[in-house]
C-alpha cells in the first residue's frame, strides 16, 4: 500500500515536473517573439527610423541577376495563398481520411484560419505602404507585417510541430525539420530580394507568427488533453450504457 502511494505521488511529481517545463519553454518562445516584433514596431512607427530597412535593400541590390529573380519567384510562391491554401486542404485530407488523426484535422484548418485573420488585421491596424521601389512589380496590399513571413511561419512551422511529433528515424526527422525551416527563411528573404516588402516587415512577420503558432499550438493541445481526460472517458461510457 505505502509502496503504490510513494509510486503514485512520484508520478505525480513527474508529471508536474514536465508540465512546469513545457510551460517555462512556451512562455519563453512567445515572449522573446512578441519582445521582437515589440521593439521592431517601436523602431519602426514611432522612432520612425528606416535606415536599416533602406540598407538592406542598397546592399542586395549588387546581387541581382535574372537567374536569382527566377529563383526568388519560385520561393516566393510557395508562401503565396495561392500554394498554401491547397496545402492546408491536402494537410487536412490527409489526417482525416488517410492518417485518421482528429486533433491534427482541427489544429491544420484552425491555425490558418485564424492565422489569416489575424494578419489581415494586423496590416489594417499598422497600415504601412509597401516599398516604391519594387524590383520587379508592384505587390498589392499593405506592408506591415509580410503576409508571406507570417503565413509561411505558421503553415510550415506547424509541419516542424507534426514532423518532430511523428516522425520516429532521427535523422529523418532532423532533416526535414532543417529543410522546412531553411523553406521559411528563404521564403521571407525572397520578399526582401524582390523589394516588395521592408526587412522589418519580414522579421514582424516572422515574430507574429511564430508567437502566433506557439500560443496555438498550445492551446489546442490543452484542449486536447482536457478532452481525452475529461469528455471522451463520459462520451464512451455513455455510449456503452445506451447500446
Amino acid at each position: 500500500m505505502i509502496k503504490h502511494i510513494s509510486n503514485r505521488v512520484k508520478k505525480f511529481w513527474a508529471q508536474l515536473a514536465l508540465l512546469s517545463a513545457e510551460m517555462i519553454i512556451v512562455i519563453l518562445l512567445f515572449a522573446i517573439a512578441l519582445t521582437a516584433f515589440i521593439l521592431i514596431t517601436r523602431n519602426i512607427f514611432i522612432l520612425k527610423d528606416e535606415q536599416f530597412d533602406y540598407q538592406v535593400f542598397d546592399f542586395l541590390n549588387d546581387y541581382v541577376t535574372e537567374r536569382k529573380n527566377n529563383i526568388m519567384l519560385f520561393f516566393t510562391f510557395l508562401g503565396t495563398h495561392i500554394f498554401l491554401i491547397p496545402a492546408n486542404l491536402v494537410l487536412l485530407i490527409y489526417f482525416l481520411f488517410i492518417r485518421k488523426h482528429r486533433w491534427y484535422s482541427i489544429k491544420v484548418p484552425t491555425i490558418a484560419l485564424s492565422s489569416v485573420a489575424l494578419m489581415f488585421l494586423m496590416k489594417n491596424l499598422f497600415g504601412r505602404a509597401r516599398p516604391d521601389i519594387p524590383l520587379l512589380k508592384e505587390a498589392s496590399g499593405l506592408s506591415f507585417p509580410s503576409g508571406h513571413a507570417f503565413m509561411s511561419m505558421t503553415f510550415y512551422g506547424l509541419l516542424i510541430f507534426i514532423v518532430w511529433q511523428t516522425v520516429k528515424k532521427t535523422w529523418l526527422r532532423w532533416t526535414l525539420v532543417i529543410l522546412l525551416f531553411l523553406l521559411i527563411l528563404i521564403i521571407g528573404f525572397t520578399r526582401i530580394y524582390l523589394r516588395v516588402h521592408y526587412p522589418s516587415d519580414v522579421f514582424a512577420g516572422f515574430a507574429t507568427g511564430f508567437a502566433w503558432l506557439v500560443f496555438s499550438i498550445y492551446t489546442l493541445r490543452r484542449i486536447e488533453k482536457f478532452t481525452n481526460r475529461n469528455i471522451d472517458p463520459v462520451v464512451r461510457s455513455e455510449s456503452v450504457v445506451t447500446e
